[in-house]
């Protein structure tokens, strides 16, 4: 029997943040046993002290072997398994005790454990990137944050469950778990609350702070009230009357475009981190997150929607997370469409730029996406995933595509889903067999490469015939290809079939026909020829063959270069020699002002561009290579200058160049795209 592992699913799809969540891998089995486990926990926590002790009582009322698990930074004081005590912990991981529980055919099964240990240190020092990558329990007067995932509750590894929890905490403290409220008081004694989660679900993260609490009420489309709350730290309890007027706005949408809200409350809650967490019933983002004043338009409604798609429904993660795309097309890129087309176009624009700047073969299928480890399976898990739901919505039209959804909701709720059952919801509401479709975009890595080979047009009595031909490589996908027909009396955009690795199509215009292009609109996943992908940042972040040049071949310059280098790739980067023959692969190159002149000189390259020159103290840029590869210079004025570029550069893939004034972004920007088009003379 496998331990639960820790799980990261990013909800926020912005450039500038990763929005996660932490939970533990459930099967469709254990989904199948999902009123077989319940919970009932009481827990005091002392966070000057960062002492945590509870009891909780299990009720297992599955059959076979158990595996029972806590976090090895706790002690089981006391322990009785239907009366018996329980035995020495007989296997676990570096992080978890376990204990095997034997196969019982009495019945129901009864756990008491009481447990005791003391909470890390909450860090406000690190990054949004090395907090998510903490799975401790942590706490402090500032804040207080247990993810499931650090086993700070004895848990029945691999079910979901249903659970109550009893808080205590010392005055000036609240807190809360994902779930309804059913009772608090706040006395000089103490802040004590009971919280209660009635459906199956995938663990239980703990939060709590100094805390102020807002409060309003909404009626929900089935007519229920829903409680609607902020936790905020004073310094930014001002926030709370506008976050509590967004959310109210976004149940309301997607509740008419999905189905009825399937919870009581949704709270906001604030971090002292500079992070965001997703839960059911609630988000928890960072004090300076929440000051963001776009997060109210953009990331918290991605965050209210994960309660239909991640926690109302869950992933089969054993098949694919289709959670993260889903979300992300009906958050992230839905908002972009209310904005107008072009934002859309600009956000699958985003999308293919961010594909091509991955090396061949370095993706996976859409089934082996869990969830988000690093760029490369974001821009796999969220981006492809989105783009191909935008594409199925293409195919079956916007009322067909609601109406699945809206079956996929009713039938799935509370159940661990995969692929398979959109799958089928999408069949059953359109009549069509989608095998060839969701086979194709599911199972296979990478993306089909189109190219326009010929194109030519002939005179017709009753007007003008065109002749396109078109190519993919490799092995070939079924694709439906739009292209426009410029016309010298508008536009025209056909859809083509395209089956097969070449062929030919015929097309009969009435008016003279100038000029054929290859999706305009970009609305076809597919690796972007290296003619229309600029060069952009992010392909140094996320390409695994990258090698690196640090120009200060020592001293603080050197120093300040290789952290940089590390925090861009995120991975110990792969450092050659700056007098060494320039390799075919993609490469960064950091150094000084002087230093980089110098090195592009000696090489014959391209100065740095003018957009750039002479401007803030660092400047970033691209430039493309012949073979596809691309050069990034990071080009600082001083050691302070370079050293300043190490928290915000990483935020900033999407660019292909980018100026900085100490650690301020003033100004940036992309280079242009090229579609393919061709002139019929």
């Amino acid at each position: 029997m496998n331990l639960p592992t820790p799980r990261l699913h990013a909800i926020g799809g912005l450039t500038c943040l990763l929005l996660m969540v932490l939970v533990v891998t459930v099967t469709p089995a254990a989904a199948s046993a999902t009123t077989a486990v319940e919970y009932d926990i009481a827990v005091r926590i002392d966070p000057l002290a960062r002492r945590i002790e509870g009891r909780s009582v299990i009720t297992v009322g599955i059959p076979g072997e158990l595996m029972l698990v806590l976090g090895r930074r706790f002690e089981v004081t006391y322990a009785l398994i239907d009366g018996v005590p329980l035995a020495a912990a007989t296997a676990g991981t570096t992080s978890m005790h376990a204990w095997r529980i034997p196969r019982s055919q009495r019945g129901p099964r009864r756990i008491e454990i009481h447990w005791r240990g003391e909470l890390a240190p909450l860090d406000t020092s690190l990054d949004h990137r090395q907090t998510l990558g903490r799975i401790e329990p942590a706490s402090s007067a500032a804040g207080t944050f247990l993810p499931d995932s650090s086993g700070w509750y004895p848990q029945i590894a691999g079910t979901l469950a249903r659970y109550r929890v009893s808080l205590e905490l010392p005055p000036g403290q609240r807190g809360l778990v994902a779930g309804r409220l059913v009772e608090e008081s706040d006395t000089a004694e103490g802040y004590r609350a009971r919280f209660e989660f009635p459906f199956p679900s995938e663990g239980i993260d703990l939060m709590a702070g100094p805390y102020t609490v807002e409060t309003g009420t909404m009626r929900g489309a089935g007519g229920r009230p829903i409680q609607l709350r902020t936790y905020f730290h004073p310094q930014i309890a001002e926030l709370a009357s506008k976050y509590l007027d967004e959310v109210k706005g976004y149940i309301e949408f997607y509740e008419a475009w999905i189905g009825e809200y399937p919870f009581t409350e949704f709270s906001v809650v604030s971090s002292p981190t500079p992070t965001g967490f997703g839960m059911p019933t609630l988000t928890y983002l960072g004090i300076e997150v929440l000051r963001l004043p776009f997060i109210r338009a953009t990331s918290l409604g991605h965050e209210v929607l994960h309660n239909w798609w991640g926690n109302g429904v869950y992933p089969d993660y054993a098949h694919g997370n289709w959670s993260e795309g889903l979300t992300t097309f009906m958050a992230d890129y839905a908002y972009k469409e209310r904005e107008g087309s072009e934002a859309a176009r600009e956000m699958r624009l985003g999308w293919l730029r961010d594909f091509a700047a991955l090396a061949p073969g370095q993706d996976a299928p859409l089934t082996a996406f869990t969830s988000r480890t690093h760029g490369a399976s974001q821009i796999v898990g969220y981006n492809k995933a989105a783009m191909m739901f935008l594409m199925l919505r293409d195919l079956l039209g916007r009322e067909t595509f609601d109406r699945a959804l809206q079956l996929f909701w009713r039938e799935q709720r509370f159940r661990a889903a995969s692929w398979v059952d959109l799958q089928r919801a999408f069949e059953t509401a359109s009549g069509q067999n989608l095998r060839v479709f969701f086979e194709q975009w599911l199972t296979r890595p990478g993306a089909p490469a189109v190219r326009m080979a010929e194109a030519a047009r002939t005179r017709l009595d009753s007007g003008y015939r065109v002749t396109v031909t078109l190519e993919q490589q490799a092995s070939a996908y079924r694709l439906r290809v739009p292209i426009a027909l410029r016309t010298e009396g508008g536009e025209e955009i056909r859809i083509l079939d395209l089956e097969r690795g070449r062929q030919t199509f015929t097309l009969e215009v009435r008016t003279r026909p100038l000029e054929v292009v290859l999706d305009p609109d970009l609305r076809l996943f597919r690796r972007l020829m290296p003619d229309e992908a600029p060069p952009i940042l992010r392909q140094v972040m996320v390409d695994q063959s990258v090698v690196t040049i640090l120009l200060a071949e020592n001293g603080e310059a050197h120093a300040a270069a290789e952290i940089l280098a590390t925090k861009l790739q995120n991975r110990a980067p792969r450092i050659i020699s700056a007098t060494n023959t320039l390799p075919t692969a993609s490469a960064l190159v950091i150094g000084l002002h002087e230093q980089v002149d110098a090195w592009l000189a000696r090489r014959q390259l391209p100065a740095r561009p003018e957009i750039v020159q002479g401007k803030g103290s660092a400047q970033v840029w691209t430039t493309s290579r012949s073979g596809g590869a691309t050069l990034t210079f990071v080009s600082a004025r001083d050691v302070t200058a370079l050293a300043a570029l190490v928290r915000p550069l990483p935020h900033y893939g999407r660019q292909s160049y980018i100026v900085f004034d100490g650690a301020k972004m003033i100004e940036r920007g992309t280079w242009p795209t090229r579609v393919q088009v061709m002139r019929l003379d």
